[in-house]
């Protein structure tokens, strides 16, 4: 079968904004920005995120969404706080990951650190 995984796609009211926040979360070089878009990622053969002018607002929990795993997720989560995420309840109940939102109210976890590392 002649398929790869080539991104994902995010739509959103400021792409270049919420692209660039994400860069920075993630520590992701921007590797495109034209058109109003912008894709960020570790290079461009291997998944990217990439950010696209929504048509309207985001409405509902999200179907899809990123899990992260840090190093320390105390200190990540108060970081991505800093950076302007916001704990969200979606429902998760008492789990040991963290459900954050980005600025434009995406939700993504974060999890707990890897076993062993």
């Amino acid at each position: 079968m002649g398929l790869r995984w080539y991104g994902v796609v995010v739509d959103a009211a400021d792409p270049a904004r919420l692209g660039r926040w994400w860069a920075e979360v993630l520590g992701y070089p921007i590797l495109d920005e034209r058109n109003g878009e912008l894709t960020i990622g570790p290079d461009l053969d291997m998944p990217c995120l990439h950010f696209t002018p929504a048509h309207k607002g985001k409405s509902g929990k999200n179907r899809l969404h990123l899990d992260l795993v840090p190093d320390d997720q105390d200190a990540q989560v108060e970081r991505l706080i800093d950076m302007g995420a916001r704990q969200v309840d979606i429902g998760q109940g008492q789990v040991s990951w963290v459900v954050l939102a980005d600025p434009e109210g995406n939700e993504f976890c974060v999890l707990r650190e890897k076993a062993g590392e």
